[in-house]
């Protein structure tokens, strides 16, 4: 099954500018080296799923991410990669289409954050990377809380103010949360489990952490 939703005017144009950069947004991370980092992450810290598990890619951009899941976990899961932008979507597909792996455990969605397609308590992980700066932090944080079941995860990697996420801000057109209300934001929902920092050699670890978190 596939998702549309209506999004905001503000929604809307972010997911409208993406449309045209979509190509762009793509190459750009996987110069960055960004598929590669995930990979040595995810062999390090496995992701906290089981056989069957529902999981969310909230934001899934060109499916970067979701591919990364994909060559990570070794057992059939359901995985629903959203995003606002249809051109981000189509380009996710279609990277997904043409890669090796388990191409049924993949569905897409159109949506946004603020307003997922999905029932209260009903996914077990739910991962983001690059869409919570684009909405107020309180409001994107409690949505991706109230779909996940208790005890599931939230994997979120955040933007860091840094010299190279000031760059990609403007690039992109979003703008970084400070951590401390990413940390504050998250314990209202959460039991951080860990907080990652990328190795200073990998490009991703210039405007990104990772932080994994239990829902309580």
């Amino acid at each position: 099954m596939e998702y549309a939703l209506t999004a905001t005017k503000t929604e809307a144009r972010a997911g409208s500018y993406y449309d045209r950069i979509a190509r762009l947004y793509d190459l750009t991370f996987k110069l960055n080296g960004y598929g590669r980092s995930l990979d040595q992450y995810f062999a390090n810290h496995p992701l906290p799923v089981s056989r069957g598990a529902k999981i969310l890619d909230a934001g899934c951009g060109t499916g970067l991410l979701t591919l990364a899941m994909l060559r990570a976990i070794r057992y059939p899961v359901s995985i629903t990669a959203l995003d606002l932008s249809s051109t981000s979507i189509e380009a996710a597909r279609k990277a997904i289409y043409f890669s090796p792996g388990r191409k049924r455990d993949v569905t897409f969605a159109q949506g946004n954050l603020l307003s997922l397609p999905f029932p209260d308590e009903s996914l077990d992980l739910v991962v983001t990377s690059g869409a919570l700066e684009y909405v107020p932090l309180a409001d994107g944080l409690s949505e991706l809380a109230r779909v996940i079941v208790p005890g599931g995860h939230l994997l979120h990697l955040p933007c860091r103010p840094t010299l190279a996420s000031r760059v990609l801000e403007i690039l992109f057109r979003f703008k970084s949360h400070p951590p401390r209300e990413v940390i504050g934001n998250t314990e209202r929902h959460f039991r951080i489990v860990h907080h990652y920092r990328f190795p200073a050699p990998q490009a991703i670890g210039w405007s990104k952490t990772a932080i994994l978190a239990q829902k309580v």
